[in-house]
């Protein structure tokens, strides 16, 4: 299937700008200057997300005594059947709750769910394992406070993008065969590195000129520090338990796309139950690009149809 008309056109005035000097590739950038640069394009890639959406600011306490921000949204007079405890994108450099407001409250309009998107702490400061820990923390937190935010009825749904995709992941295998007051019932991964600090196919297909690109990859990674411990590379994982069921969304112009195929494929060798869709047309990032094509009402589409239909079933594996 072809580039996506709408984004092939986005993406030729983005390197008409960076022929012309006026922005540079995240890699090229500082890492204060590429966290400016990802938060300002946010509001370009989705200008007008949902807005008759509750946001409400937490805190709490991570395992070192620091505050932890986090975020939660419902639409309003809702009883929510699920929680969709969410982990933003962005290569555990950049990215912010803000930067993934519009996928929050898009996620959030699918249906009577909430939507809990707890903030981690980023590399080069805190590199690897903060993020791990930061997101264990938040859910241990959400699992004790549950009741009191109105949740602990809800089915816990663990989702994320790109990196926090990864995040989600280690935290789905974590849950598998222990007790908690909210087991996972679903996760929602979409476009997750399954393998850090090594090159596929898609690499060399798309790792240039389709908006994220294989040397800025490689920037994130060294940052990170997160070496060959699976926690940042699932697909290293000796033996993959059994978890609750996965969708796994890919954009078939991403270098990430062979490994996230991959990962899925280890997936359903573990008899998890795993739902593949590749977004064809579109690229890496494309949950926030609702104000650059139409193509990702059909995406948030699908992910709403196979909540519903998820939750739904009666025969959980937990």
């Amino acid at each position: 299937m072809a580039l996506d008309c709408d984004l092939e056109a986005f993406l030729e005035l983005a390197e008409f700008g960076r022929l012309t000097g006026k922005n540079q590739p995240m890699h090229q950038l500082s890492v204060a200057q590429a966290r400016a640069e990802f938060e300002n394009a946010s509001r370009l890639l989705d200008a007008d997300p949902p807005a008759d959406i509750e946001v409400h600011e937490l805190h709490f306490t991570r395992r070192d005594g620091t505050q932890q921000p986090a975020r939660l949204y419902r639409r309003p007079g809702i009883t929510p059947t699920a929680t969709l405890f969410y982990l933003h994108g962005g290569g555990y450099v950049v990215g912010s709750l803000d930067s993934h407001d519009c996928v929050c409250r898009r996620l959030a309009s699918l249906g009577d769910y909430t939507v809990f998107a707890p903030e981690y702490r980023l590399a080069p400061e805190h590199p690897f394992p903060a993020a791990v820990h930061d997101s264990q923390d938040a859910l241990d937190w959400l699992q004790r406070h549950a009741a009191d935010l109105g949740l602990a009825d809800s089915a816990l749904v663990l989702a994320g993008d790109s990196a926090g995709a990864t995040l989600a992941t280690v935290l789905a295998i974590d849950a598998a065969g222990q007790a908690q007051a909210m087991p996972p019932k679903a996760q929602l991964l979409f476009y997750p590195v399954a393998e850090a600090n090594t090159r596929r196919d898609a690499h060399q297909r798309y790792g240039e000129g389709y908006l994220l690109e294989s040397e800025t990859l490689d920037w994130f990674y060294a940052h990170y520090q997160a070496g060959t411990d699976w926690r940042a590379s699932p697909l290293l994982h000796p033996a993959l338990p059994t978890m609750a069921p996965a969708y796994v969304n890919l954009a078939q112009f991403d270098p990430l796309f062979d490994e996230g195929l991959e990962y899925a494929g280890r997936l359903e060798g573990s008899g998890t139950p795993t739902t593949v869709r590749v977004e064809g047309g579109l690229t890496h990032d494309f949950l926030r690009m609702s104000g650059i094509t139409g193509a990702t009402a059909e995406v948030y589409g699908a992910v709403g149809r196979w909540l519903e239909e998820v939750l739904r079933r009666k025969d959980q594996i937990l």
